[in-house]
């Protein structure tokens, strides 16, 4: 019986592990003062100011959820954690670069920020302000950007100000940036030589007859690896840059899945087809949605219109599947339709109505004042003037002179394929009660619309009434699948603790994971300098794997204490390895140092077996192969089906001539015999400009990344929030 089984049978003890359970909850809050405290984190030996930290986190967290809420959508846990992460990168990144900025004394004065932002004295105005504050041709109005900002910095609200005043270090900061990047990339250049070079590189073509005898061709199996081999190899390569270590982690997991059992599908299905033949019967549709359904949401208007998915004007969460198209537009009034499917959930959907017409229609809008009858009587005398010489061959001569709807003035006044419910009652109304062809008046709260009816093309939209369910798993199966993680990991320990050897402990780990048919991921990697888990759903996963990697006596072969709950799934969790940054330690690289060794021997191998011919085909013969044709150029080291292979190009270009062949070369892919047959010069140039400017281009191009990753690697930036938000001890 599984652990938690034992637990629920001795309710005594179920109480000792809870007190103590508090105890430990409440002694860390004691006993946090003696808790070392690293601070955020470092950059270049320099300690992140935590004040400034948070300040910054909390700047960024409020932009971020103002943003969600203009996008009308929830500012998630995930949200919080990215808003954190954009903080930090910010701070990081204001610490690297001012000391840049400091030592080569880049700075932005007052008038040139604020020539920058509105785009005078030679600079472009940024888009985002151009399409913000624009005026009815469409230019960028800066009247308009200057009562905005005053409107900002006179505000009584405490974060508008905060706001502007962010914007403005933001500015700052960016132009300081553009100058530095701006300054570097003057200092990039590229030779006559280097543009020669890569001309040759690109237009120099070697026709070749080659045979390749791929490593894959060996079964590993045929190759024997001794221990001894391995170590001697790493002695002779371990403080090589390739087999440098970094301060990391690797953590293996498993997953146990919590998936509806049989009986719980069964069960699902008896109680969905119960609702559906209620749902038929209701006579109040409304009550039975908000009653029965996982989604409490309902209405009988057509803004309950249906879409079927992938139509370009579908509304999230008001579609149904392609597929059932025609079934919902040959259904009835009345009708039920499903129980379908419909991305992860079960659907019965009530015919309430159907949505006849897509429309189409042009207007010009008399504005008015909402409230104001003086204003409609105005606007309503203007539009009946307009109504008597007004007819389809004018009307758009008319929209340009008289519409004050800025959304359509560009498009003649017309609206197209849009529902009923898309435009206010009053205006759509009109157009699907007359016949197309019609010009008339309506009065709406936006003033007086004079409308042409163009056209109602039949579309049988349905309205309809959903009651959702999701299946999930019942409290038995939930129970059931908590019982086989503890079992299984009870198991796990109880064996593993037997066996000797790290390599040993993580063998036994895979072999009993596979018996019960659990397939084991690719270990997670963590960087000690920035430790970030991504491979899971929940924080509290995240969490409790970093807690396993990282807790004090952590060693290589450790499972996790307990089954680790991530959503609809258990992890069973071992750690794999344990790295210091510098030279690695044998057992972190011996698998990998293990493959260099046997891909050696190999070599050595078909290195024998492709030596001594004097032809190539008497070679392809020899080795039981053929050879093939190609064309190569040094710019690109590649051979046909074989991949990247610069060291076996490289040979090529090194001196050897017309009709020579070459001795066995070792490359990535295997062992290659290379005829070359013929040279083809790059043809005489003139210049090299366009090499050189290519070649210019990209190097400039790619400034800014260049420089962002060799300040961090030069920085040496540790990032250590998670590790202090966990209570954990950094090495």
């Amino acid at each position: 019986m599984a652990l938690i089984g034992k637990i629920r049978e001795k309710s005594w003890l179920l109480i000792v592990v809870v007190g103590i359970a508090l105890i430990a909850f409440i002694l860390p809050e004691l006993t946090k003062g003696s808790t070392p405290d690293f601070g955020p984190g470092s950059v270049d030996g320099e300690k992140v100011n935590p004040e400034l930290y948070n300040q910054r986190m909390m700047e960024v967290g409020m932009m971020d959820e103002q943003q969600a809420n203009q996008q009308q959508r929830p500012y998630t846990a995930q949200d919080q954690e990215n808003s954190q992460d954009k903080a930090w990168g910010s701070l990081v990144e204001d610490m690297m670069f001012d000391k840049e900025y400091e030592a080569l004394g880049i700075d932005v004065s007052q008038r040139e920020a604020d020539a920058y932002l509105y785009g005078t004295d030679g600079f472009t105005v940024m888009p985002d302000l151009a399409q913000s504050f624009s005026d009815s041709t469409g230019k960028f109005n800066a009247r308009l950007l200057e009562q905005r900002i005053k409107q900002m910095e006179e505000s009584s609200d405490p974060n508008e100000v905060a706001q502007w005043e962010q914007n403005k270090r933001d500015l700052r900061k960016q132009r300081k940036t553009d100058k530095y990047f701006q300054l570097i990339a003057q200092g990039v250049y590229v030779t006559d030589l280097e543009a020669q070079d890569e001309y040759n590189a690109q237009k120099e073509i070697k026709s070749v007859s080659y045979i390749v005898k791929r490593y894959s061709e060996i079964p590993d199996e045929d190759i024997k690896v001794s221990d001894d081999a391995v170590k001697k190899y790493y002695e002779a390569h371990k403080n090589e840059k390739k087999w440098e270590g970094k301060a990391a982690r690797t953590v293996k997991y498993f997953e146990i899945a919590i998936a509806p059992s049989k009986e719980d599908i069964q069960k699902f299905d008896t109680d969905l087809e119960k609702i559906k033949t209620q749902f038929q019967t209701t006579k109040n549709d409304s009550l039975f949605v908000l009653a029965n359904s996982d989604l409490k949401a309902f209405s009988s208007t057509h803004d309950a219109t249906f879409r079927p998915e992938g139509d370009p004007k579908a509304r999230q969460g008001m579609t149904y599947p392609a597929s059932m198209d025609s079934v919902f537009k040959r259904a009835a009034i009345g009708d039920i339709v499903g129980p379908y499917a419909d991305q992860g959930v079960m659907r019965l959907a009530k015919v309430l109505d159907f949505n006849k017409y897509s429309l189409k229609a042009r207007h010009i809008l008399i504005s008015a004042q909402e409230g104001d009858t003086a204003s409609f009587v105005k606007a309503q005398r203007k539009a009946d003037s307009i109504l008597v010489t007004l007819n389809k061959n004018n009307f758009e001569e008319y929209v340009t002179l008289f519409t004050e709807d800025p959304g359509s003035k560009d498009k003649g006044g017309v609206y197209e394929d849009f529902l009923d419910y898309e435009m206010v009652p009053e205006f759509s109304k009109f157009i699907v009660d007359k016949p197309v062809g019609t010009i008339g008046s309506v009065k709406t709260n936006f003033g007086i619309h004079i409308i042409e009816v163009m056209d109602k093309k039949v579309v049988n939209f349905p309205v309809l009434a959903l009651v959702q369910k999701t299946l999930v798993p019942s409290q038995t199966t939930l129970d059931d699948a908590q019982n086989e993680s503890y079992d299984m990991l009870e198991m796990m320990e109880s064996s593993i603790s037997k066996v000797k050897g790290n390599k040993a402990k993580l063998e036994k780990f895979e072999e009993l994971a596979r018996k019960k048919n659990y397939f084991v991921t690719q270990p997670i990697l963590i960087m000690s300098e920035s430790p970030k888990v991504s491979a899971f759903q929940t924080p509290m996963a995240k969490d409790k794997i970093l807690k396993l990697a990282y807790d004090r006596g952590a060693e290589v072969g450790m499972l996790c204490s307990s089954p680790i709950k991530d959503g609809d799934k258990y992890i069973i969790a071992i750690i794999e390895s344990i790295s210091k940054k510098g030279t690695p330690d044998f057992d972190n690289v011996s698998d990998r140092m293990k493959a260099e060794v046997m891909k050696e021997l190999k070599a050595e191998r078909l290195t024998k077996m492709l030596l001594g011919s004097k032809t190539i085909e008497a070679a392809a013969q020899k080795a039981n192969t053929t050879a093939a044709d190609a064309e190569i150029t040094f710019a690109n080291p590649q051979f046909p089906g074989s991949g990247y292979e610069p060291a076996v190009v490289g040979a090529l270009f090194s001196g050897l001539k017309d009709g020579q062949m070459t001795l066995p070369l070792v490359g990535e892919q295997g062992v290659y015999l290379v005829r070359l047959n013929k040279t083809a010069k790059a043809p005489v140039a003139d210049n090299y400009n366009v090499e050189k400017q290519q070649m210019l281009s990209a190097l400039r191009g790619n400034v800014q990344n260049a420089i962002r990753q060799a300040m961090y690697e030069k920085s040496n930036v540790i990032d250590n929030r998670k590790f202090n938000s966990l209570g954990l001890t950094v090495d």
